[in-house]
């Protein structure tokens, strides 16, 4: 159902992904789960649970895994300036409004059982931040505009915010679940948690690298694809060991793995990556969707004030920062519709927050419609532009200003 639904909104020129959750929204309780045959599909799920549990941690390891590989690869040190102005304040005024709004924001609606009002405002604030670098990437993919200098500056910035926003998440998870927080339990998980993000973006790569080159790996030599596995497991069993979440365990061993714009164990992440993207990534997306109690677990006046206004706040950050690093007009429209796409990273929050009883069943709704409607968006944004032949950045090198009437538009398929 996931790869129909998938296959059908890229034919509506919609983010597959999109497809992927409606499929469990069809196969839950919103849908076929009301009608009465459906009461043994319900019992299965439940008979079954720890499989598809297992699954779709599966699937969410694998996602986060290749996600910190395309981030090593589409990581550019070119334009260094705007990327710098885009990231720092298109990405830091919505996370610190979110942090100063925060405490007159969050309440007894948004918190799940083991949610207490730092980790809520913390989630609120990454929430209204993130943007997504695997759906972004596979809109840009799919309109062959990946090799513009627009998708790099988009990806760069994505790219820093992420990094950033995992980390405010490992934070939240960290101190979640303790209503009164103890000063040295929580200092110990901070730190845990900031040298475990810290070591694995900066010393560990490094080790790695060296190991991966070692002419004594015989692993990596002869079965690439099962050293790359072994790595990821490596990393999420040093993470449970320190009691930080696996999820970002996943995302800095694909990071660690790649070097040299994915030269080492390139073939071994293109075979993870098809059979990743054949199964288990679009089963973890259709869970998602499957926890989507459309019915019980739905506030319209939530989603669409959160929204409303964490697109507005998105938007015009994006847009102050794109002035500052000199951009103008529709530029200005195309980099904050863009970056204002939160899809899988947007999504992955949510069910993190949701996993670990920090948010509530509402609020994990909301921030998946969020999610959805956001990536739709700049989709489709996109697609207009190029199909009316304006260019996506006017203020860039000749060649590149002019790519939308240069090229001949492709659908979205």
């Amino acid at each position: 159902m996931a790869q129909l639904l998938g296959f059908v909104f890229v034919k509506l020129r919609q983010p597959r992904v999109v497809g992927e959750i409606m499929a469990g929204v069809v196969l839950g309780p919103a849908l076929i789960g009301r009608l009465p045959f459906a009461s043994g599909l319900a019992e299965a799920i439940n008979q079954n649970a720890s499989i598809l549990n297992f699954v779709y941690w599966l699937g969410l390891l694998l996602l986060m895994f290749l996600s910190g590989a395309e981030t090593r690869q589409l990581f550019s040190r070119d334009e260094r300036r705007e990327v710098g102005w885009l990231a720092i304040v298109g990405t830091g005024i919505p996370f610190v409004l979110g942090l100063i709004l925060g405490p007159h924001l969050v309440g007894p609606a948004l918190a799940g059982p083991n949610g207490n009002r730092l980790s809520l405002i913390i989630i609120l604030a990454v929430a209204v931040a993130v943007t997504s670098v695997p759906v972004v990437s596979k809109i840009f993919a799919d309109l062959k505009i990946l090799h513009t200098r627009f998708a790099r500056l988009v990806l760069g910035v994505a790219v820093l915010e992420d990094i950033v926003l995992w980390m405010a998440l490992a934070i939240a998870t960290a101190v979640a679940g303790k209503t009164v927080l103890n000063p040295r339990q929580m200092s110990y998980h901070l730190i845990v948690t900031i040298a475990f993000f810290g070591l694995g973006l900066t010393v560990v790569p490094r080790i790695v690298k060296r190991i991966n080159k070692s002419r004594f790996n015989v692993i990596a030599k002869h079965s690439p694809v099962a050293y790359a596995m072994a790595v990821l497991l490596g990393y999420c069993v040093v993470a449970g060991a320190l009691n930080v979440s696996l999820v970002f365990a996943a995302f800095l061993a694909g990071f660690a793995v790649v070097h040299k714009k994915r030269r080492l164990f390139s073939e071994a992440l293109e075979v993870i990556g098809k059979i990743s993207f054949a199964f288990f990534v679009p089963v973890y997306f259709a869970l998602v969707g499957l926890k989507l109690d459309l019915v019980h677990g739905f506030s319209f006046w939530m989603v669409t004030a959160f929204i409303i206004g964490s697109c507005v706040v998105k938007i015009l950050s994006v847009s102050l920062a794109g002035r500052f690093a000199g951009f103008r007009g529709l530029d200005l429209i195309n980099l904050a519709i863009t970056t204002n796409a939160r899809g899988g990273p947007g999504i992955v929050l949510a069910s993190v927050a949701f996993d670990a009883g920090i948010i509530s069943a509402n609020f994990y709704t909301t921030l998946v419609l969020a999610a959805v409607l956001t990536s739709q968006m700049a989709g489709a944004w996109l697609d207009y532009v190029l199909r009316r032949g304006w260019p996506l950045l006017t203020a860039t090198a000749e060649g590149e200003s002019a790519i939308a009437l240069t090229e001949e538009i492709p659908s979205a398929a």
